[in-house]
């Protein structure tokens, strides 16, 4: 089944059918339910406000939030009910965070005297409850607490796992009540609880500074148990744990729990007649492979069926997950649930909400209109910024100008900052966001932002043993060749790896417990050969660069608390810098080939690198060869274990919460298929199924095969 119950009466025109509970010596109806929720809910917006990228007729603040309010007056009276749903219902507002992202148009928020428009635009939504996210604290905690302190109306920030204490801005906000472990709105007269979750390995992928995430299967289980004893007996978690598999697991060890919306996937959920987006397709499950239908269904401790939603990204769908509870037990998910797509043309349009475009769109619109009318090179050839296949599982041309960009400004810098001029610079592919590949004309300032937004600092490690370097490089393939943020592009250095061998593994912090012997062959540009034969050569030590987040060990990089040294720039500045400046405003393709110039390539002998050395001289190595990680048929099993990052700070979104810090065990592929059958009802030459679920098992329904 794609869905959790299928109420439809069209769905089963089979007659009577009965199917006698394990618990029960005969087949008993299910009662009628006699409360419907809707829960609205969206995750991820991520500061795409004016439309979805590369698409300006969908998505966009000022169109979602008209949809929104449509959807949340026809829930409200009943406009789209069906046969299946109560008279009696009601409607919550959710979002599971990743409010912005560093970027250009999250840039319009940073000008002097600006406001939050991320945060306009989360009031307008009229949210009840929005959980924390990871990119929440690129900017640190004192941005996250400016943009919560701008929140109005009623919204309340969840996160049951997260001590804010030692940062007081957000210590304050919790004291204001505008952060607590969760919430409880009363809608038509049903009390309902939203606790929150949020991704515990959260140091790895962005900077929280002193927030501290706990293993979340406790505290929130905590928070659930209180809610229910206070006489809560309808309760949704909002979590924001990377990827959806995640929460599939943490639905296995909480009880009490009814549904879970989740963030940080961008998982595209849907059936066979939802509208998606153009370019969209529906996301496989990570484990099994199957499409991701709407809902996915995970069965709790105590046998309860326990649907799990989420809605893309980046204002492009509101979620509509449509439930029907018997008192406190839910019963059924309406047929009519998925995800409703936020378009400006088509049947489906609808018109920019007015209060955002004057509030949100207007300023933003102008301020990206500045970037992007500022040159700051001509590229003579197409950069490739796709994620996959792309910066995420091989060199690209692009990936090679932003590592070189690292290395020119740590090369530029290092006399000032009084660090070893580097001789390697290191990207992770997570932390280049464009996404696409930015065709050979005039690269714009905006282009910059959109290569790489974030707030990472240029960051000079110093004198690392050639063993670590390795160590490093290592970790840059470990994944391969399956898409990985961590996946590394590199400048100053050329390697061969073979994604057939054993991956590295390492832990949390950054110990290498399964030594890696992929890295066969690494070459610096000068000709110093570090590695030859996978085996590290004896010599004197490598200084690199890289950005902050990738030197606090971000991607479970193992540099191990080495000290570094900020210099001075953000990523993006040096990017910029290199293009203006080194490069003189033009990008070469004989500098940048199509496909790489042979930096990283698959094999036992690194491409020779031409001696120059220098970001204006980066190798030229042959235009053909093995250089995609992805041909190896059948991929080794071994690899990270930690659930590790990818963005920078970036959300790579790992698919086994193994090793995060011990909250949840492997097991194994989740199922898809049929869940628990319950009792069918006949009624004028149709059937309605509905799904028993009771919270304290009495009289449950009967168990079916694991989600």
């Amino acid at each position: 089944m794609s869905r959790l119950v299928r109420a439809s009466a069209a769905l089963m025109l089979v007659g009577a059918f009965a199917v006698p509970l394990p618990s029960a010596s005969a087949a008993v109806r299910p009662a009628a339910p006699d409360f419907t929720l809707t829960i609205l809910h969206a995750n991820d917006p991520e500061s795409q406000l004016l439309s979805a990228s590369g698409q300006d007729d969908f998505g966009g603040a000022a169109r979602f939030t008209t949809l929104l309010d449509r959807l949340r007056e026809a829930e409200g009276d009943g406009a789209e009910a069906g046969a299946d749903e109560a008279r009696e219902r009601g409607v919550v507002t959710v979002n599971s965070g990743d409010m912005y992202l560093p970027g250009p148009e999250f840039a319009a928020s940073q000008e002097d005297g600006a406001p939050s428009y991320d945060a306009i635009a989360a009031n307008h939504a009229r949210y009840d409850a929005i959980s924390m996210g990871n990119h929440e604290f690129d900017f640190g905690p004192d941005v996250y607490a400016d943009f919560v302190d701008q929140l109005t109306g009623d919204t309340t920030v969840v996160a049951a796992n997260v001590d804010v204490s030692a940062e007081p801005a957000l210590a304050a906000q919790e004291a204001a009540g505008r952060i607590a472990p969760s919430t409880v709105v009363e809608v038509s007269g049903e009390r309902v609880g939203i606790v929150g979750a949020l991704y515990p390995p959260l140091a790895t992928v962005t900077s929280p500074r002193g927030v501290v995430v706990e293993d979340l299967v406790v505290p929130v289980q905590a928070e659930v148990d209180r809610l229910t004893g206070e006489g809560v007996d309808k309760i949704i978690m909002i979590s924001h744990l990377q990827n959806i598999a995640y929460e599939e697991r943490v639905a296995r060890e909480l009880t009490g729990v009814d549904a879970i919306v989740a963030g940080g996937g961008h998982e595209v959920m849907a059936g066979p007649d939802d509208v998606l987006v153009p370019g969209d397709e529906v996301t496989a499950h990570p484990e099994t492979g199957e499409p991701l239908a709407y809902p996915l269904v995970a069965t709790a401790p105590d046998g309860a069926e326990v649907p799990i939603v989420t809605a893309g990204s980046n204002y492009k769908y509101v979620g509509r997950l449509v439930v029907n509870f018997d008192g406190g037990d839910l019963v059924s998910v309406s047929e009519r649930s998925g995800p409703v797509r936020v378009s400006g043309a088509g049947g489906d349009a609808v018109s920019p909400h007015p209060g955002v475009e004057a509030e949100v769109t207007g300023p933003v619109s102008d301020h990206v209109a500045q970037l992007a009318e500022t040159e700051v090179a001509l590229s003579e050839v197409d950069l490739d910024g796709v994620q996959n296949p792309g910066v995420r599982t091989r060199e690209t041309n692009l990936g090679n100008l932003v590592a070189d960009g690292l290395l020119d400004t740590g090369r530029r810098n290092a006399g000032e900052y009084g660090v070893p001029e580097p001789q390697i610079g290191i990207q992770n592919g997570g932390g280049i966001r464009n996404a696409s590949v930015l065709p050979a004309g005039p690269l714009s300032a905006l282009d910059t932002y959109s290569v790489a937004p974030f707030a990472n600092q240029v960051a000079v490690v110093p004198d690392l043993p050639r063993s670590q370097v390795k160590e490093l490089l290592e970790q840059g393939v470990a994944a391969a060749p399956a898409a990985s943020g961590g996946f590394m592009q590199v400048a100053g250095v050329n390697f061969a790896y073979d994604p057939a061998r054993t991956a590295q593994a390492v832990d949390d912090a950054g110990t290498v417990t399964t030594p890696g012997e992929r890295v066969r062959n690494v070459v610096l540009h000068d000709g110093t050969v570090l590695v030859r034969g996978g085996e590290v050569v004896d010599g004197d030590p490598v200084t690199v660069v890289t950005n902050d987040f990738s030197a606090r060990g971000g991607d479970m990089y193992p540099f191990r608390d080495a000290p570094f040294t900020v210099v001075g720039a953000t990523y993006q500045v040096a990017l910029e810098r290199l293009l203006t400046d080194t490069l003189e405003g033009r990008v070469t393709a004989q500098a940048y080939p199509e496909g790489g110039s042979g930096r990283i390539v698959v094999g036992e002998e690194a491409t020779v690198p031409d001696g120059g050395g220098t970001p204006t001289e980066p190798p030229v190595g042959p235009t053909a060869g093995p250089t995609d990680p992805a041909e190896p048929t059948d991929p080794p099993s071994a690899g990270p274990t930690a659930p590790g990052g990818g963005g920078g700070p970036g959300d790579d979104k790992p698919g086994r919460p193994d090793g995060a810090n011990g909250a949840l065990p492997t097991t194994g592929s989740a199922l898809f298929g049929l869940v628990a059958a319950a009792v069918v009802a006949v009624c004028a030459g149709g059937a309605a199924l509905y799904l028993s679920r009771r919270r304290t098992g009495a009289g449950a329904a009967s168990a079916g095969p694991e989600s």
